[in-house]
């Protein structure tokens, strides 16, 4: 078997969406050795940074929460799509001769996974690939962006997944994945009443 990490690295200087310095992880150094007989470490990080899954909560007032997370839907299965030949963004025309089934959980790998730092020209995924993926009634979707749209009007690619309790994982990295077949783990931090969560995602071919 091969195991692939396919998680974003947790530091400083890392990428986050739209170079925000507010979204940038802190480390402070909570106490050392010239201190205390420990050495311990506090972070600060906004929970949409790096590899992480959104709940409905993130664009729908009063919506899910990390509450409801059924975890084996995240233990399963999944896809992968090699859309690296695409520039600009994820239509429905892109998916439509792709193998998506109902109950599937999908992963977009495209040129983003080959980018440290932000590209405030990311690919996405659009409106009409979000209401296409709605009808097919997936599982759930991934992208190695650090969002599933880009500057939309009314966030309709959130609402519409959402709309299907289809769950939606960003930040991934998929530059040593090929398409096919995977069995996923993406293991999350418990934590309830949140709008999203952290993952550490691996990928078992």
């Amino acid at each position: 078997m091969t195991y692939y990490d396919v998680s974003m690295k947790i530091s400083a200087d890392m990428q986050v969406y739209k170079n925000k310095e507010e979204k940038k992880p802190v480390f402070r150094v909570a106490s050392d050795f010239d201190t205390s007989v420990a050495h311990e470490t506090e972070v600060t990080l906004n929970l949409h940074t790096g590899t992480h899954m959104d709940f409905p909560l993130h664009m729908i007032e009063d919506g899910q929460t990390s509450s409801e997370l059924v975890l084996d839907r995240l233990i399963r299965e999944v896809k992968v799509f090699d859309l690296t030949h695409l520039k600009n963004k994820i239509t429905k025309d892109d998916l439509i001769n792709l193998n998506i089934n109902k109950d599937d959980f999908i992963l977009f790998k495209t040129r983003n996974s080959y980018e440290d730092q932000f590209n405030f020209k990311f690919i996405y995924i659009d409106q009409g690939a979000a209401l296409y993926l709605n009808q097919k009634q997936i599982s759930g979707v991934g992208i190695d962006a650090l969002g599933v749209e880009r500057d939309q009007a009314d966030h309709m690619t959130h609402k519409l997944l959402f709309e299907k309790d289809i769950y939606i994982i960003e930040g991934l990295r998929l530059k040593e994945v090929k398409q096919g077949s995977y069995f996923m783990y993406a293991l999350p931090i418990k934590m309830d009443h949140s709008d999203a969560l952290l993952l550490s995602v691996v990928l078992v071919a």
